[in-house]
């Protein structure tokens, strides 16, 4: 199975990307499991590189994110919706037409955890105004809490280390 070419739709700002340069350490269907090793698109004064699982039937991704000296900024979880197979968009359309499309639309409300524990849910702004100017459906906006409100469940049960360990076995 050749590894399908991934793409982020954002809503806030509208943009989609295609990240040609991620390098996937695993894709698996039957699983709906995709993990990633990455650079930061654009780089920010800490945030220099990371790892991604996207969890794609549980509507998250889970990130690492590193400063460029290796050390952990913190875990990052995005609320996403994915389609896969999909059709690139027509920005796209010179890609290899034998080539499989991954679509991860990042529905806004994210969870950054801390490595000392502290947990915070941010972006629930962004999330009322898609829905308020209608970029977000009513069927996504419920996606996205529901979403939340299960992975929020996983955190504060303790559930979710098993994730976190999940993503750290592909670390170099």
């Amino acid at each position: 199975m050749t590894n399908p070419i991934l793409f982020r739709k954002r809503l806030i700002p509208e943009e989609c990307i295609c990240l040609k340069d991620d390098e996937i350490l695993r894709f698996s269907e039957d699983d709906h499991i995709l993990v990633t090793k990455w650079h930061a698109l654009k780089p920010k004064k800490d945030l220099h590189h990371g790892y991604s699982v996207y969890f794609w039937d549980q509507g998250f991704k889970l990130s690492k994110f590193y400063r460029e000296n290796g050390e952990l900024l913190y875990w990052y979880c995005d609320i996403i919706d994915v389609e896969y197979p999909c059709s690139p968009s027509p920005d796209f359309a010179a890609h290899d037409s034998t080539s499989s499309y991954f679509m991860a639309t990042d529905l806004l409300a994210d969870v950054i955890i801390y490595p000392d524990g502290f947990v915070k849910v941010v972006d629930l702004d962004e999330l009322a105004m898609a829905f308020k100017t209608g970029a977000l459906t009513p069927n996504l906006l419920n996606a996205a809490l529901t979403r939340l409100n299960d992975l929020l469940n996983l955190i504060y049960s303790g559930e979710f280390q098993k994730y976190k360990q999940f993503l750290e076995q592909y670390e170099n």
